[in-house]
């Protein structure tokens, strides 16, 4: 069977066809950018204290009413407790000053019965002002972040497997419809309960929406140009989108304004459906080798080239085959089906938990670097661009097993090292947090190609949706991850460092990919170097010699 790149090297690689696939799909990356993060503002806790309602109280006891209380060794009013209002409307109606004609430590204290009072100081207003997600009901405010990454999670597993029985372009406009529109729908939540549900369907529809468009990209393009939209268009649309957001929530401090801002831009997607064809690849692996023709028919009038009279001369007999005998559908368990196809599928999804964790737990530890959450957030998001450049660079000229190793290695030694920084050099401590969150970021970038690289077009979608959802659960698990530093600072960074180190020597033993055409079939993936230990491999090669007879 002839090999794909080979049957449309006829196209090229760079014409007017590939580059509107290049830049549209690229586009449709942007809203996944800015919504995975949109949670760091619209789910943000404000400064806030006990309401007081307004009674006959003097300005001193005004003054006196909130608790004071030392947190991380500075004073500030109390979140959930005030002293109780009665007795305190009594003292301030009798003339008695606080601290002189009253000590104060002996008066009772109550709960925020009358709600609670928001600074707006930052946010005009969050889900948590909104809803009053604090004190009692604290544990809402990260269980939301929680309930998204869940729903990034379920999308990732059943994403690929729709993809691969019903095509990556209906499953593309599918979640990016679905996206859009529960966006917009939770700006009218009337409750904390009805507004996770309606994030929890948006993130089913942002991470299905995102291995669609990656993963048709990557089988629509060819050569060079597939490893450029792989690492560095689909991943600079996902930063300059992340790099937005805290921009736009500058200007757009409520809410409900901030969503809507969000949504609109969804609607810009429609016409796209036009312009994006169905790939080629999906197609054939379908047996669907005359639709798969016409679409590059199309493209190649569109590139002002001559297509041959019969593209697929090869696959018409694979498709009456088909026709014949039903085509085997594949689903999550066909990764777990051979020996070599397991135990690559294990190891990809170690090093893809592993660089979730690193990477959400660095990026929502990057709060820390600055008291304004915009600034911060700016930071996590600019530090990509020269990643994913970096990440570009990799995959084009340095062997994917070689890259990813060294990418784990060094992220993991530098979260290591951040224990032996002295506290007077907090500078280089920032440095090397975002050193990790620099090739964290490469290695994530780098590990969506090379996952694409391993796996035939029949389990592609799957194994990268199933790849993706496993990072989910590590994204899920950072937040908690960072609570770790209560009992050690550095317990986090150990952790994550750790995983790191382990997941580096594990990609030994994956296949390499760079140069090679993409398997189309299980059997291509299968005539690659087999998953072995060089130890074991050297242990077979040291067999004593067979003397021959004479």
């Amino acid at each position: 069977m002839k090999d794909y790149d080979d049957s449309v090297a006829f196209l090229g690689q760079w014409g007017r066809f590939q580059q509107v696939v290049f830049f549209l799909l690229t586009a449709s990356i942007l809203p996944n950018g800015y919504g995975i993060f949109s949670v760091v503002f619209f789910a943000d806790t404000p400064s806030h204290h006990c309401l007081v309602p307004d009674v006959n109280l003097t300005q001193d006891w005004l003054n006196t009413i909130i608790p004071k209380e030392v947190v991380n060794g500075k004073q500030q009013l109390s979140r959930c407790s005030r002293f109780r209002l009665d007795v305190v409307r009594n003292l301030s109606a009798q003339g008695f000053i606080p601290g002189r004609d009253v000590n104060i430590m002996d008066l009772e204290q109550e709960g925020c019965v009358d709600g609670w009072s928001y600074s707006r100081d930052i946010y005009q207003s969050t889900i948590v002002s909104e809803f009053d997600l604090v004190c009692g009901d604290q544990w809402k405010q990260p269980f939301t972040s929680t309930i998204y990454f869940l729903a990034t999670l379920v999308g990732s597993f059943f994403s690929g497997q729709l993809s691969d029985r019903f095509g990556r372009k209906p499953v593309f406009f599918t979640t990016m419809a679905v996206q859009t529109i529960f966006i917009f729908v939770q700006i009218f939540s009337p409750s904390w309960m009805v507004f996770v549900i309606l994030l929890f369907m948006n993130g089913l529809g942002q991470i299905s929406n995102y291995v669609s468009a990656f993963v048709l990209g990557s089988e629509i393009l060819t050569g060079n140009v597939r490893v450029l939209f792989s690492s560095l268009g689909v991943c600079l649309g996902f930063a300059i989108g992340y790099m937005m957001l805290p921009l736009v929530a500058y200007f757009l401090r409520d809410w409900k304004s901030l969503l809507l801002a969000m949504s609109l831009p969804g609607l810009l997607y429609i016409p796209l459906w036009w312009f994006i064809p169905e790939s080629p690849r999906w197609l054939l692996s379908q047996g669907r080798v005359e639709e798969a023709e016409t679409t590059l028919r199309k493209a190649a009038k569109m590139n002002k080239v001559k297509a041959p009279s019969v593209i697929f001369e090869d696959y018409s007999v694979h498709a009456d085959a088909t026709k014949t005998h039903p085509k085997e559908q594949h689903n999550v368990f066909s990764l777990l089906r051979t020996k070599n196809i397991r135990n690559m599928t294990l190891i990809l999804c170690l090093v893809w938990f592993t660089l979730s964790t690193g990477y959400y737990g660095l990026s929502l530890n990057s709060s820390q670097l600055h008291a304004n959450p915009y600034i911060s957030c700016f930071l996590s998001a600019a530090v990509e661009v020269p990643a994913y450049t970096s990440s570009w660079l990799a995959l084009r000229y340095v062997p994917r097993r070689l890259s990813v190793f060294c990418i784990l290695l060094i992220g993991g030694l530098s979260l290591y090292f951040l224990q032996l920084v002295p506290e007077s050099l907090s500078e280089l401590s920032v440095a090397l947090e975002m050193l990790g969150k620099f090739v964290i970021t490469i290695g994530t970038s780098l590990m969506y190609a090379y996952t694409a690289e391993l796996y035939p077009t029949a389990l592609r979608n799957t194994a990268t949706g199933t790849c993706t959802a496993v990072s989910r659960v590590g994204s899920s698990i950072a937040p908690f991850l960072l609570q770790l530093s209560v009992y050690f600072k550095y317990l986090p960074y150990i952790v994550m460092g750790t995983l790191a180190v382990v997941s580096a020597f594990a990609t030994l033993l994956l296949p390499e990919s760079f140069g090679r055409p993409l398997p189309q079939t299980i059997q291509q993936l299968h005539k690659r170097e087999s998953i072995k230990c060089p130890f074991i491999r050297r242990r077979e090669h040291s067999k004593p010699p067979t003397l021959l007879p004479a």
